[in-house]
């Protein structure tokens, strides 16, 4: 249901999707690109990975204080401040002369994605109630679903074309029409700034009280392990389907492509799903679709199953369970705070990014020339998901989208 007085336009929900977009292209549209890197820069696997890990832990890190900014600001400012900031990293990172520096741009690049990405999350939160708005995620994640899919396409083809600069210079570009479109087209939609939201000793209230809270964990945990199963195949897909099957890079998109339409598949079941099983059914259904799948990757990798469908069919419904999990949980995270909706967002973004950078690292330092680190992470993560969705996700009221009892209150 929408909230009175509020009118959700298409233009702002192609920005919101766009903000959403930023985070998934920044890492998807140059993944064809980390062997050439490693060449490049002469590295191991797990310095270039780096590039990819340091990314979302600056990511994750960030969010911390950009959500607090939305709350204090209002989610404008600090939008288009943070496009602004990713235009100047990507250009940086473009003309990176060494690992390192390329490294740095990378963590500028996060924490300016990650105020987009913090400010689409409490906008939805702003204009919408829970269900609504997991909706509305779902609708904008939909149109999202298809950077992750065209992003590892385009990558590919411009590494072979051009290599590993060109992806950087797209990424600027991008970037910059992102910021014009918001600067003509973005309201401002908090109608509860919070004077004290960046006051230390206030902020630390206010992140106690959400960290406190058994209903915001409930929905946070199951979407860490989820997106870290993600992030385990984004860290070493190119290795994996470049290194050991032998793919050009225009085949590594195209097949990086085809597992990525899963979670377009997964967003757009949701919608209709949502209405029969609800917020937590919906959930525990993606749980279980990612718990089967990571299983059967994992026993296919033990087997020493070399064929290329071992790996991309387990991930292709890991995806689609993302497109159901993410949506639900991001919108039943932070429903119960109104009045820190950024700084709810940020808590579950920091501890959703912050275990898929360990991830995806541990998996690139196990890097041994098989499946079997990759299959073993993505196994890992999706029983966590599983694990922690038939503990803490139970059809109680007090963990039901409507109960009367708010957790900002408590």
């Amino acid at each position: 249901m929408r909230r009175p007085g509020t009118d959700a336009s298409a233009a702002l929900l192609f920005l919101l999707t766009g903000f959403l977009a930023l985070q998934p292209l920044s890492t998807d549209l140059y993944l064809a690109s980390l062997p050439a890197l490693r060449e490049h820069f002469s590295g191991s696997v797990s310095s270039v990975q780096l590039t990819l890990s340091a990314f979302l832990a600056g990511f994750a890190a960030s969010q911390l204080i950009a959500g607090p900014l939305s709350d204090r600001f209002g989610r404008r400012p600090v939008a288009l401040g943070g496009c602004a900031l990713y235009v100047g990293a990507s250009l940086a990172g473009m003309l990176a002369p060494s690992l390192a520096v390329l490294i740095a741009a990378r963590v500028l690049q996060a924490i300016g994605v990650c105020c987009t990405v913090v400010c689409a999350r409490a906008i939805v939160r702003d204009l919408y109630e829970a269900e609504a708005g997991a909706r509305v995620l779902a609708r904008a994640l939909s149109w999202m679903g298809t950077a992750p899919i065209a992003g590892p396409v385009v990558g590919g083809l411009l590494q072979a074309l051009m290599g590993w600069r060109a992806n950087f210079a797209a990424l600027t570009l991008l970037g910059a029409i992102l910021l014009a479109a918001a600067v003509r087209a973005l309201p401002e939609t908090n109608r509860h700034r919070n004077a004290s939201a960046t006051d230390l000793r206030a902020l630390a209230r206010n992140y106690a009280r959400i960290a406190a809270s058994r209903r915001f964990w409930s929905y946070a945990l199951p979407v860490t392990g989820s997106y870290s199963a993600l992030f385990c195949f984004i860290s070493a897909s190119s290795f994996v389907l470049i290194g050991i099957y032998g793919l050009p890079a225009q085949r590594f998109g195209v097949a990086y492509a085809l597992v990525a339409s899963g979670y377009l598949l997964g967003t757009m079941a949701l919608r209709p799903l949502l209405g029969r099983l609800g917020l937590v059914g919906s959930i525990r259904a993606g749980a279980a679709l990612a718990f089967a799948a990571g299983a059967a990757m994992t026993l296919f990798a033990l087997a020493e199953v070399r064929t290329l469908a071992a790996v991309l069919v387990p991930m292709f419904l890991v995806m689609t369970a993302h497109g159901f999990i993410q949506p639900s949980c991001q919108a039943g995270a932070i429903d119960p705070f109104p009045r820190m909706a950024g700084a709810a967002a940020a808590l579950m973004g920091f501890a959703m990014l912050a275990v898929a950078a360990a991830a995806g690292w541990a998996v690139g330092a196990l890097h041994d020339g098989s499946t079997r680190p990759l299959a073993l992470g993505v196994g890992a993560c999706t029983s966590f998901t599983a694990l922690a969705t038939a503990l803490l996700l139970r059809r109680e009221r007090g963990l039901e989208i409507g109960a009367d009892a708010s957790a900002e209150g408590v």
